[in-house]
């Protein structure tokens, strides 16, 4: 992947949220930092792992 993520973005339901989570464009995958405090790094997943999550999001399988 790669090192370098770019075109980080914040989910469009959390533009007026401070403690959200950004998502960027790395070569197949994708990377995420928080928004709060974007020198602390990010951590970064495969596409095919991206994609998993998203889905299970969609689908509620995370409770809070």
């Amino acid at each position: 992947m790669s090192l370098q993520p770019g075109g980080w973005r914040k989910a469009s339901r959390s533009q007026q949220q401070t403690a959200c989570v950004e998502v960027g464009h790395v070569v197949d995958g994708a990377a995420v930092r928080d928004t709060k405090d974007r020198d602390a790094g990010y951590f970064t997943a495969s596409a095919k792992q991206w994609a998993q999550f998203v889905n299970a999001v969609k689908a509620n399988r995370f409770k809070y």
